[in-house]
């Protein structure tokens, strides 16, 4: 019997999966149990097994525990180990304020409190020379002063172990008497910038007891059903599940993650080029500028509640805003939406356990959700609670009506989302209308239109079963590892020949647990001598030259006079997963006639009109439909306002545009 892999995405209300049988595309929702998040989805894996009979299963699962226990401060105890004298450098950090003219910014503690925080005498050079030999008896009373601190776990981020790991392994097996997560920064992040790569290794302590205990449990659970477990990375790669308990801050973006590499993918067969990604899910919105025709773009300066994350992440910009989020009214009685959510427990007010009014309530009052057909008809949401979560808002009177309040609601929660979509494209120099939108999570196709409308964008993709894209993007993601290490070397230098190989040799060791042999590129961060910032560049005969020509497309010159650096090297392992032949159906023209299920009444415009009911499920490649309409599935609700339409291409796509702008185009 072949193996079935399952794509997981635990997200805030619910839990998605996935998985192909007979050929076609499978989706399961379940409601997301937050204070044991694998409940679900061994709920979910023995479902799925008893409706395929599979035997062996291979789980793919994008996790969002490591990040909410960084954003709840729920980690271990950390105790912190570095050279001695510079043991505040956690709390030092940088000079640079991320918001100059706030006052009442505040800086997010340190995951290392001063009293934890301690220095070994020693001291390794820039060029990996021993400037001072380990102390060892200096290092005996560290152990012993850690032990008698309370700490859970434990980050050794010596000065310059890039360079020289020596002292770091040595003070690391010293520490191995307390059986504690031990992790040492030349095996997480081998790169210079002291402060980034100590609070990125000591958010790895912080992370690890808790991913370790959470993803051994989850391991062993699905190992008693046959199951085989690896996890979702920021990167958009897959990695094991072994290596994520080890190194669980490469998991902080996991689910997004999941929702690009399917966004992608779903762009590719449609032809598109250009695309802004609009993943809204039940507690946030995650937005990326994406081109189809490149891999995603990656950074390694992220930031995840307010401290340095130096480790591969694809560039996601996330608001808090979602379908889960809370409506309640400031001090000076503005609506705010946000960042507050209801979660999975108790959830939104409809959903029958909640209090609070939150967007999907509001949604559901305007008529944009049908209490009957949610989740394909298996959880009907109750109006009357929505509609009086609502009225418990604000004070009587502030609103014309409780519609008008409900309107209020999804025009604050859409500022926040149009605001995060201005800041992936205005803000860096793109001009949204030449984007196509991909909506896709639990809630974006309820605001794609609105959204499109007021960034001036033509058209909008709603994908097959958009409510576990992120999942199905899991589900087809490659293995990917990237392994780096500062050099600090002139472009020429011979150096850097062995330096790739001894890379490569970890690259492969990597996978060889895999069972996969990885293809390997090869990339540099270059600078000028004296900046203070590097470019990618992937390596070459011409790197210097793609280096000028980078920099001056980045920021507007470039001076081929001057002398380039190469300041870290990298080399990025990937193992292809084989992914099922798309094939196109044929678009015969309809009006989608055999799925219209009824009619519903819609709060628009401040006004109540009467709409088409769609199940989407009967929907046919070349039906078109317009709007104002509900279109109903399982895993979302797509809202068309008046004056729009949609098209269902080949690839079983709703493709959403202004009436005009089907007409310029040709219908296309």
């Amino acid at each position: 019997m072949a193996k079935l892999v399952i794509g997981i995405d635990t997200g805030g209300t619910f839990t998605d999966c996935v998985y192909r049988s007979g050929g076609q595309l499978q989706v399961l929702k379940l409601r997301s149990t937050p204070e044991d998040p694998g409940r679900a989805i061994l709920e979910a894996v023995e479902e799925i097994a008893r409706l395929t009979g599979a035997g062996e299963l291979e789980i793919r699962h994008g996790t969002t525990v490591g990040t909410n226990a960084l954003l709840e401060r729920k980690g271990a105890r950390v105790a912190f180990v570095t050279t001695a004298g510079f043991e505040d450098t956690l709390a030092i950090g940088r000079q640079a304020r991320p918001s100059l003219y706030d006052w009442n910014m505040q800086r997010p503690e340190p995951l290392a409190p001063a009293e934890r925080c301690f220095g070994v005498p020693e001291r390794i050079g820039p060029d990996g020379s021993v400037v001072r030999a380990l102390d060892e008896n200096a290092l005996e009373d560290v152990v012993d002063k850690i032990g008698r601190s309370g700490a859970e776990s434990i980050v050794v981020s010596l000065l310059f172990s890039f360079a020289n790991p020596q002292h770091e392994r040595a003070v690391g097996a010293a520490l191995g008497s307390l059986r504690l997560p031990v992790s040492l920064s030349h095996q997480v992040l081998p790169e210079f910038r002291e402060y980034e790569r100590a609070a990125t290794v000591t958010l790895n302590a912080y992370l690890a007891p808790r991913m370790s205990s959470y993803i051994g449990s989850l391991e062993r659970s699905l190992g008693c059903r046959g199951a085989r477990l690896s996890i979702m990375q920021s990167s958009g790669g897959i990695l094991s599940a072994q290596s994520a308990a080890r190194e669980p801050v490469r998991t902080i973006l996991s689910g997004p993650a999941g929702g690009v590499a399917g966004a992608l993918s779903v762009a590719r067969h449609a032809g598109i080029k250009r695309l802004l990604s609009f993943d809204m899910g039940g507690t946030s919105t995650d937005v990326a500028l994406l081109d189809a025709t490149r891999e995603p773009p990656v950074t390694i300066e992220g930031q995840v509640s307010g401290l340095p994350v130096r480790v591969p992440m694809l560039d996601i910009h996330t608001a808090g805003a979602g379908g889960g989020s809370l409506a309640w009214m400031d001090m000076a009685g503005a609506l705010q939406v946000g960042p507050q959510s209801a979660g999975a427990d108790p959830g939104p007010a409809c959903y029958g356990r909640g209090e609070g009014a939150t967007v999907t309530d509001a949604n559901l009052v305007l008529g944009r959700l049908h209490p009957d057909h949610f989740l394909g008809g298996a959880m009907r949401l109750d109006p009357e609670r929505a509609r009086a979560a609502l009225d418990c808002v604000c004070p009587a009177g502030t609103f014309a009506s409780t519609e008008a309040l409900a309107e209020g609601i999804v025009r604050v929660a859409n500022a926040r989302m149009e605001s995060a979509l201005r800041k992936v494209s205005v803000e860096r120099g793109y001009n949204p209308r030449s984007f196509a939108l991909l909506a896709f999570g639990g809630a974006g196709p309820l605001h794609a239109c609105a959204l499109a409308s007021s960034l001036g964008i033509g058209r909008v993709l709603v994908p097959a079963a958009p409510g576990a894209l992120s999942a199905l993007g899991i589900l087809d993601a490659d293995l990917r590892r990237e392994f780096s290490r500062t050099v600090m070397l002139a472009p020429g230098a011979a150096q850097i020949r062995k330096l790739f190989e001894e890379l490569e040799g970890q690259a492969r060791a990597s996978f060889r647990s895999e069972g996969v042999m990885p293809s390997l590129t090869q990339a540099a961060d270059l600078r000028y001598e004296g900046q203070g910032f590097e470019l990618r560049v992937d390596w070459g005969a011409d790197v210097i030259a793609r280096f000028h020509a980078l920099h001056e497309r980045t920021y507007g010159y470039a001076d081929p006079g001057r002398h380039v650096e190469v300041v870290t090297l990298r080399v990025q392992a990937v193992a292809r997963t084989p992914r099922p032949r798309q094939v196109t159906a044929r678009l015969r023209p309809g009006d989608g006639g055999q799925a219209r299920i009824g009619r519903h009444p819609i709060f628009a415009e401040g006004r109540w009109r009467r709409g088409a009911l769609f199940d989407r499920a009967r929907l046919a490649p070349g039906d078109r439909i317009a709007g104002p309409a509900v279109i109903v599935e399982l895993s979302a609700t797509t809202w068309l306002p008046g004056g729009w339409t949609a098209a269902v291409d080949g690839f079983s796509n709703l493709v959403l545009s202004p009436a005009g702008a089907q007409r310029r185009r040709g219908g296309r």
